[in-house]
């Protein structure tokens, strides 16, 4: 059988890697998930342990400048990446491909994205399991989030302390134009800033 050898060294690589913890943690969205610095120190423990060497040949797919939500440009590239295994005694091969995208207003946008490429490609074709894994990169979630809700909703509230409830009792919400009274027209601008019927309210108080 072709490549016997081999496919028996991965299956104990694969036992070896069957998890990876979660040890890094994204600071803007607060979850963890597993680094690549971690999936890459375990696989390669296990694949000097069994002899295997790897060779790494990345290839950019596509390079291109975008702008975040707050205006600033900044670079994304997807890399494209062919990992040959090989087997140092038996001189069997096999080749895995990882494909991974990275954004970065300096110069680390290739690197982030061939890291991204490498890991994945560990992980899909060894079967290792994180659980969620979404990916860490706060500075460019916090480029891609004009405001944070929670701060928008605290500003609003505290410039619409400072305004005087309108008198025009034939206010209308600007949610959805229903007509609201004087008195939910009042709570509603000293609460929210704006006119709003109580519904609107609802929505605006689950948003802050």
């Amino acid at each position: 059988m072709e490549n016997a050898k081999i496919a028996k060294k991965l299956v104990a690589v694969m036992n070896d890697c069957s998890y990876v913890s979660k040890n890094g943690v994204n600071s803007f969205h607060h979850y963890k998930y597993a680094t690549a610095e971690d999936v890459l120190q375990k696989v390669n423990e296990s694949l000097t342990k069994n002899k295997l060497a790897t060779v790494v040949q990345p290839s950019i797919a596509s390079f291109s400048d975008v702008t975040n939500l707050k205006g600033n440009t900044e670079h994304l590239a997807t890399v494209i990446v062919k990992i040959s295994i090989i087997d140092s005694e038996s001189g069997e091969t096999v080749d895995l491909y990882g494909i991974g995208s990275g954004q970065d207003a300096g110069d680390k946008a290739v690197m982030k994205a061939q890291t991204a490429a490498i890991k994945y490609a560990y992980m899909m074709s060894l079967c290792i399991a994180t659980g969620d894994d979404p990916e860490a990169d706060t500075n460019t979630d916090e480029n891609n989030v004009a405001e944070k809700p929670v701060a928008k909703a605290a500003a609003t509230r505290k410039a619409a302390a400072k305004q005087p409830a309108p008198k025009d009792t034939s206010a209308v919400c600007c949610g959805c134009g229903t007509a609201i009274s004087e008195k939910v027209l009042n709570y509603s601008v000293s609460k929210f800033g704006q006119p709003l019927c109580m519904d609107c309210q609802k929505q605006a108080s689950y948003a802050a």
